[in-house]
């Protein structure tokens, strides 16, 4: 009797524990564990820092596990409480958040501090998609011309802590949502010339610190121990690698402490030296392959709400990967974006975890549907 109850048990329960996607979940194991081969060569010398990610990477598996059993349906209810409590605390981080290295990005609640514009990411294209969802069949230009307004309120709220890497990312999954709701091409015409106009007034409202850096960019010679030192040095490590890399614990720029952020923002050049250009073609399939899993699940989602939900995770995912490597690579400004899956951090992994559960979800009830 008692076999027979254990055995109905693991019939009911067996659904909650089969929601991981395999093909999505090998990816990410394989996008981790390059991570935390290379985190343990970078973070050689710094105490911690490998029992930490490990425990940030069980955390972000227990999100995605979560998450993955929630329905597309149960996300559509609770997006827009979900977007208006996410506004309310950046409001709240803007009023008295604490200040951290010349930013006002966190909020302190009990003993921790949390940044509410790293779950923006998922949080504005989630409401983005409801909005979409509940206009599906008779969109017009008012419909895109608010889904701009409610872009632009997070997007806005963030770049003034400021933050402009965090509010790239949430621009981009955005954006996203509303190409894929149908916007037309001469829309998209229009607002690449108005971007270009605006280029003037854009430089003239950023903080110095953001003109610094996109000068920087351009000649990060002008500076060379100072704002071009994270370019130069992250440059060098990429280079220096060769095609096969110096070899696993044998980068000279991390040992040597020339790259600076070694274990978050700058862990690709601690990777390229170490593994070369052969290195960085494998993990550029990988995130290939994460990307092509994450179109894959868009184009075979159930509905326009997920279609444009899986959609703008993998937009989230592509962004991080281009944004970092161009960054470190010095194609383009430094602007602090993680790699995904690599670089070390909880609140960006339990992010990235979140939208893989998103993904996960979209792809279990699309089978269910189906049978």
């Amino acid at each position: 009797m008692r076999i027979h109850e254990r055995r109905s048990l693991w019939r009911r329960m067996r659904p909650y524990f089969t929601v991981f996607d395999g093909p999505l979940t090998a990816i990410i194991l394989m996008l981790l564990t390059v991570s935390l081969i290379t985190l343990y060569s970078a973070s050689i010398g710094i105490p911690g820092k490998m029992e930490d990610q490990v425990r940030n990477i069980f955390l972000a598996f227990f999100v995605m596990w979560l998450v993955a059993n929630i329905s597309p349906q149960m996300m559509m209810r609770i997006a827009v409480p979900a977007y208006a409590f996410g506004v309310f605390l950046l409001v709240c981080v803007a009023l008295f958040g604490t200040i951290k290295l010349g930013a006002r990005r966190w909020l302190h609640i009990g003993v921790v501090d949390i940044q509410p514009s790293e779950f923006m990411k998922i949080v504005t294209p989630l409401m983005l998609a409801w909005f979409f969802q509940s206009r599906a069949g008779h969109l017009t230009w008012k419909s895109y011309a608010i889904a701009a307004v409610l872009l632009a309120v997070p997007v806005g709220l963030i770049v003034r802590q400021p933050d402009l890497g965090t509010a790239l990312l949430v621009v981009a999954a955005g954006f996203c949502v509303i190409f894929l709701a149908g916007l037309a091409w001469k829309a998209l015409i229009g607002l690449f010339v108005a971007g270009a106009a605006a280029l003037p007034i854009i430089w003239s409202v950023l903080h110095d610190y953001q003109r610094e850096r996109v000068m920087t960019l351009i000649d990060p010679t002008t500076d060379p121990l100072g704002k071009g030192f994270h370019i130069i040095q992250s440059t060098i490590a990429v280079g220096s690698g060769g095609i096969t890399g110096k070899g696993w614990t044998h980068g000279t720029q991390a040992h040597l402490e020339f790259i600076p952020e070694r274990t978050t923002d700058f862990i690709f050049a601690v990777y390229s030296e170490e593994f070369g250009l052969v290195g960085n073609l494998i993990l550029m399939v990988l995130y290939l392959l994460l990307i092509g899993r994450g179109l894959m699940i868009a184009g075979n989602a159930p509905n326009f709400f997920t279609r444009l939900l899986a959609g703008a995770v993998t937009m989230i995912y592509f962004t991080y990967a281009f944004v970092n490597m161009g960054m470190v690579s010095g194609i383009l400004p430094v602007v602090g974006v993680p790699l995904p899956f690599m670089s070390y951090g909880g609140t960006a992994l339990l992010t990235l975890g979140l939208g893989g559960g998103i993904l996960m979800s979209i792809q279990r009830h699309r089978k269910l549907v189906q049978t």
